[in-house]
């Protein structure tokens, strides 16, 4: 198409003119700040752990920014706020923990305040006189983080992680045990009592945790016994005192040991149950089997008798008393007791195994009781101590015992009685007593006055009459003793003539004993007489200058 010269010419659009905004430095160091800000708000979120309510008795060293939480001597979270419960029954720490707590906190999660305590079991948190008390914390192993949790009023006797094995002990009588009492092996402290509680029937269930590695010494034949006290024993080898630490005496402990000649067996499992004796003698004597009970019937009072009192079968302990009651006889008129024992006849040992075997085991010992009850057992009341008076029940044989009846099937077994050394002893002494009543003691005490009165008489003489007789005589005799002391002075007459005798009885004795050696010798001369000696002629003297030698020249 041609142009068209009358047409207006368009003209060229005109140019857009497109301006940079520049970014003000301004803002630049804000931003900055802000995502640093943010950064560090993040880095916090996710260092820091989850926040833990915990509800305390009371808030007694609790401070909010200043008490810690520890576990392992760790600190893991701090309180950070402290207020009073909703129904005032208590204190909630608010605790913020460290992210390092997060795998800590589970359901079964425990917490209790550390604080100095002197107790029986010693001395503990003595750290925190100079630091202050702090939540210690034994970690859970079921279950998830909760929000609010119930802290324990005393520290738990073990914590979670603690190497040994815990065992169930059953008892009828805890005496002065407690919470973290020690138990020893070996006189060497091996573990504590953690808890105990009261069953329904009125027995104890005492759990206790023993160490490792000393666990591996209690097996299923293990012996425990209370080791509170002192052990005093009184044998024919003296008194012995036994015990194991000094603590027990007046804090008690308990002390385990495997029974001596048993074999030795693998070692007990976890929540193993024992029973817990009263002492060691009884922990350590052969099981008692199943008890059996008996009944006595005695005629005569037994003051003295009391509940406990032994029953003993040649010196070895059956069983005990346990109930006394006095009985009456309608058709005679006669008051009796009846005592009623439980005896364990499995103590008898190796007795039971020699008697024939019996369809039941109850039935087999009463009719092995009732062989001895027709050989001659009777029961008997014995003293146990003059000084006391307490008697004990004695089953022994009688000789020549009258016939008595006896039923294996009756329950509890009546064993026939026999008077027993107090019986002897109350007729002793009722026979002195009548013979006393028979003895004249007036006229014996009136016969005694008179012979009193004779004796004075007789004394009252002898101080009158012979008493000065006897001093006068004493005077005379001292008199003459000092007469002969005065005789046997060297210069006194008696003594010269005595030694004047001596020495012509000594020439005597001499000339006689020259007349009989004279006889022995010449025995003749008794008749022919002495012989004259015979005369010895001089030999004559050489004058002086001869010679005495042979002459030298001729004759």
């Amino acid at each position: 198409m041609a142009d068209d010269p009358t047409a207006t010419p368009k003209l060229p659009p005109e140019p857009e003119i497109v301006r940079r905004r520049r970014f003000p430095l301004v803002w630049v160091i804000p931003i900055a700040a802000s995502l640093i800000g943010i950064a560090m708000l993040v880095q916090s979120w996710r260092s820091s752990g989850p926040r833990v309510s915990i509800e305390f008795d009371n808030a007694q060293g609790l401070i909010a920014g200043k008490t810690h939480v520890s576990y392992k001597d760790v600190v893991i979270g701090t309180v950070s706020a402290v207020s009073l419960s909703k129904d005032r029954s208590g204190v909630v720490a608010t605790v913020d923990f460290s992210r390092d707590a997060r795998d800590l906190l589970k359901d079964d999660t425990r917490f209790w305040i550390v604080r100095p305590q002197i107790g029986a079991a010693g001395i503990s948190g003595i750290e925190t006189l100079l630091s202050g008390v702090y939540i210690a914390l034994d970690p859970g192993s079921t279950g998830s983080a909760q929000s609010r949790y119930k802290a324990m009023v005393d520290a738990p006797m073990v914590t979670r992680g603690s190497a040994g094995t815990r065992f169930l002990l059953k008892a009828a009588d805890i005496g002065s045990l407690y919470v973290g009492a020690p138990i020893y092996f070996h006189h060497l402290k091996t573990g504590r009592l953690i808890s105990y509680q009261m069953n329904p029937d009125r027995s104890l269930d005492v759990r206790i945790f023993i160490d490792a590695p000393y666990d591996r010494f209690v097996h299923p034949t293990t012996r425990f016994w209370n080791a509170s006290g002192v052990d005093l024993s009184l044998s024919a080898a003296g008194l012995k005192v036994e015990t194991q630490a000094l603590a027990t005496i007046v804090a008690g402990g308990i002390a385990f040991e495997d029974p001596p000649a048993v074999e030795v067996t693998p070692a007990a499992a976890a929540d193993s149950t024992f029973y817990l004796m009263g002492d060691r003698t009884s922990a350590m004597a052969d099981p008692d089997g199943p008890p059996l009970r008996m009944r006595m019937r005695f005629d005569s009072p037994l003051r003295g008798l009391a509940i406990g009192a032994p029953v003993e079968f040649y010196g070895v302990s059956l069983g005990n008393v346990l109930k006394v009651a006095v009985d009456f006889d309608p058709p005679t008129q006669k008051f009796s007791l009846l005592v009623d024992v439980v005896t364990y006849p499995h103590r008898l040992g190796s007795v039971l195994a020699k008697f024939p075997a019996h369809d039941e085991e109850d039935a087999k010992i009463a009719t092995f009781i009732g062989s001895l009850v027709h050989a001659g057992l009777r029961a008997q009341a014995r003293s146990g101590s003059l000084l006391t008076g307490q008697l004990y029940i004695a089953l022994d044989f009688v000789k020549s015992p009258p016939a008595a009846t006896f039923d294996t099937s009756a329950r509890p077994l009546l064993i026939p009685t026999a008077p027993g050394s107090v019986d002897k002893l109350q007729n002793d002494v009722g026979d002195f007593v009548a013979k006393l009543d028979r003895l004249p003691l007036d006229s014996i005490g009136k016969r005694l006055d008179q012979d009193v009165g004779e004796l004075g008489t007789t004394l009252q003489f002898l101080n009158t009459k012979t008493l000065p007789g006897l001093s006068d005589t004493l005077a005379d005799s001292r008199k003459v003793l000092q007469g002969a002391g005065g005789a046997l002075d060297p210069d006194a007459s008696l003594q010269l003539n005595l030694n004047d005798l001596l020495r012509e009885l000594t020439q005597s004795a001499r000339s006689i004993r020259v007349l009989t050696d004279m006889l022995s010798a010449h025995p003749e001369s008794l008749i022919r007489g002495r012989r004259a000696a015979p005369v010895q002629k001089r030999a004559t003297q050489p004058t002086a200058g001869a010679s005495t030698g042979p002459s030298s020249g001729s004759e």
